[in-house]
């Protein structure tokens, strides 16, 4: 499947000198769509995966329909002061500023298995946030999933100890 020409590259996006990429176009086909969520699930064929956990908010299209296909629970991460109830969180920077991510603390159990998704690995910020906050519930993170890498901006060295699986990567 030709998923490259289904990402939109949006120049100046959020902020001048940003390139943003649009992964809603590969979401509005449905072919695409089946096909992606298919793909970021067999790394974990024949795995115990307990949770998926989705990174707001374009991780939420991809993690919503992968833990159904796994057969698994959701977990959500949000931006501070977005989820009602108690919380752990985490501070981390991205690409043009910084921010801080929650989950609830009831949200994964001590020594579940888990898989963390996002759409875009960029610089990792998110990410590196994103498994920091996974280890205060001490569960197994067993992979990390995203629709696709822009490796130029070398976000992969934050996560390097966890396998991480990318369906597409662009070069620039």
């Amino acid at each position: 499947m030709a998923l490259y020409g289904l990402i939109r590259a949006v120049p100046d996006f959020p902020k001048k000198g940003t390139k943003f990429f649009d992964i809603t176009p590969a979401l509005e086909n449905n072919e695409s769509f089946q096909f992606i969520i298919k793909e970021l699930a067999l790394p974990y064929e024949g795995e115990v995966v307990d949770k998926v956990v989705g990174i707001d908010a374009r991780g939420f299209l991809l993690a919503a329909p992968l833990a159904f296909y796994l057969g698994c629970g959701l977990a959500i991460v949000r931006k501070k002061g977005k989820l009602p109830h108690s919380t752990f969180s985490q501070e981390y920077e991205f690409e043009y500023g910084s921010d801080t991510i929650e989950m609830h603390k009831d949200a994964i159990a001590e020594g579940e298995k888990v898989i963390i998704v996002d759409d875009i690995l960029a610089t990792g910020g998110t990410m590196r946030a994103t498994v920091d906050l996974v280890h205060q519930f001490n569960a197994e993170i067993i992979g990390i999933s995203f629709l696709a890498e822009l490796s130029f901006l070398h976000g992969k060295q934050h996560i390097e100890h966890y396998p991480v699986y990318s369906l597409l990567t662009f070069d620039e």
